[in-house]
């Protein structure tokens, strides 16, 4: 194999559809999946490639530096893409710890791992750190997140993720290893977990449940369909300029109630039902702690430097989407188990 790439999160929502870009599309490269396999993340979202003669999974833990140090000894990696993270902002509110250990430690681990593998010879070598625009905080009426912008997250989540990305930079700057960030906007497409909004609103209208939305559903989110995110994270990692920091966004920007009747439109037509009939479904619940009003990303820096654009707009991406899951109806009633479901009546039963 030309080199390893070593791919952290990779049975996730997003790493899954990067794991299964790079395999597919670097037949020359050993793509090492790296996940712990936790509530998210599911082997069955890449039984495509399962098989594939590049490709190999390890069940860890990236808080477990031993286990950690252990990997790195045996594949060597001549990259990292690290995706793994905790992601989900009210499970942070119930336990920040958790995050820390994940984001933060865990981060820190294989940053460790890494300079302590490659040393001086840092040729070909590359660290990509994956992040959100949440880091940011929260914006106004007008105006975008850059790559200039401020940090000021607002939620355990987001306060962990900044935290990673600083130590990403530091380890930039005082042990020179070689690393680039990404910050992205709302992700949305086939093999979500469905305690994000719009797996979960779109498995509530199937089943005539009561969707959830938080407050008025004012909250606006720059949306961006996941397989335009997996493109732009293999242009950064081959092309991007070491030290810097892309933000990725869809220019996209819906608030929740917009997005969630849109949607419904969507399902209503896709189920054979009667115009207006899932819009019934919305139900306002008591609003989250720390919730940020809007957050809109300025992709300019990436467009211009590596050419990147999203492919799809949000109103076809949506139709795509609602298609995926309609037709595997096996995958999501796999993924909601009793945990998902207890999960569920604790955060959004208390209107």
């Amino acid at each position: 194999m030309e080199k390893t790439i070593l791919i952290t999160g990779g049975a996730g929502f997003i790493g899954s559809h990067v794991v299964r870009l790079m395999v597919n599309k670097y037949p020359d490269y050993r793509i090492v999946n790296l996940d712990a396999l936790t509530y998210a993340g599911n082997l069955e979202n890449l039984k495509e490639i399962e098989n594939a003669p590049n490709y190999a999974f390890i069940k860890a833990d990236i808080a477990d530096e031993k286990k950690i140090r252990e990997i790195f000894a045996e594949y060597k990696p001549d990259g990292i893409i690290h995706l793994a993270a905790e992601s989900h902002v009210d499970r942070s509110i119930s336990d920040p710890l958790a995050f820390v250990k994940a984001n933060v430690i865990g981060t820190v681990n294989l940053l460790n791992a890494a300079r302590d593998l490659w040393g001086n010879n840092l040729s070909g070598k590359r660290f990509y750190h994956i992040s959100t625009d949440e880091v940011y905080g929260s914006l106004g009426a007008t105006g975008f997140f850059t790559e200039d912008t401020a940090y000021d997250p607002r939620s355990p989540y987001s306060a962990s993720k900044a935290s990673s990305d600083h130590m990403v930079r530091a380890w930039y700057h005082t042990y020179n290893l070689p690393v680039v960030i990404s910050n992205c906007s709302n992700n949305y497409g086939p093999n979500q977990f469905p305690e994000k909004l719009i797996p979960l609103a779109i498995n509530n209208i199937k089943h005539k449940r009561d969707i959830p939305i938080y407050g008025k559903g004012e909250n606006v989110r720059d949306w961006l369909y996941v397989e335009d995110h997996a493109a732009a994270i293999d242009l950064i990692f081959h092309e991007g300029q070491l030290g810097e920091t892309y933000n990725i966004g869809g220019n996209n920007e819906w608030t929740n109630i917009d997005l969630i009747r849109k949607l419904c439109e969507v399902m209503d037509e896709a189920l054979g039902r009667e115009k207006g009939e899932s819009a019934e479904l919305i139900t306002f619940v008591k609003d989250r702690a720390g919730h940020d009003k809007r957050y809109a990303i300025d992709s300019e820096k990436l467009m211009k430097e590596l050419g990147w654009k999203p492919s799809l707009q949000f109103e076809e991406g949506i139709v795509k989407t609602v298609e995926w899951y309609l037709n595997n109806e096996e995958w999501l009633n796999n993924v909601i188990s009793g945990d998902y479901t207890d999960y569920y009546s604790t955060q959004y039963d208390n209107r």
